[in-house]
């Protein structure tokens, strides 16, 4: 796992490079959150293909369990990914309510990520 830092008006932005899974349950999200709030950054960016596919499947309820820690360490979570391969209505309404806030967003590219923080 390799952390790449982004600094954008004084924001610390860790991206989190990998070419196996990081996340796999809870405890390896908040082993992840540790790690990056010890680096001090602000707002974590991982890519799909590092987080467990029961992610994406809302029925595991992996995904709130994971998500209400970042929330309530208040550490803001970029996903990018493609989320067009996922035919639930649900997870597709997930995405979207996400997007709407700041603490967690779904994005294609990390260009558009770097560009909504």
């Amino acid at each position: 796992m390799e952390i790449i830092e982004h600094s954008l008006k004084g924001i610390k932005v860790a991206e989190v490079i990998s070419n196996e899974i990081i996340i796999q349950n809870l405890e390896d999200a908040i082993d992840l959150m540790g790690n990056i709030y010890y680096q001090g950054f602000d707002k974590l960016i991982l890519y799909q293909k590092n987080i467990t596919a029961d992610f994406f499947d809302l029925k595991t309820k992996l995904a709130g369990d994971i998500l209400q820690k970042f929330a309530q360490y208040q550490l803001p979570l970029i996903i990018i990914g493609d989320f067009s391969i996922y035919s639930s209505k649900s997870l597709n309404d997930f995405i979207y309510e996400s997007n709407q806030g700041r603490q967690v967003r779904f994005q294609s590219s990390l260009n558009e990520a770097l560009n909504v923080l």
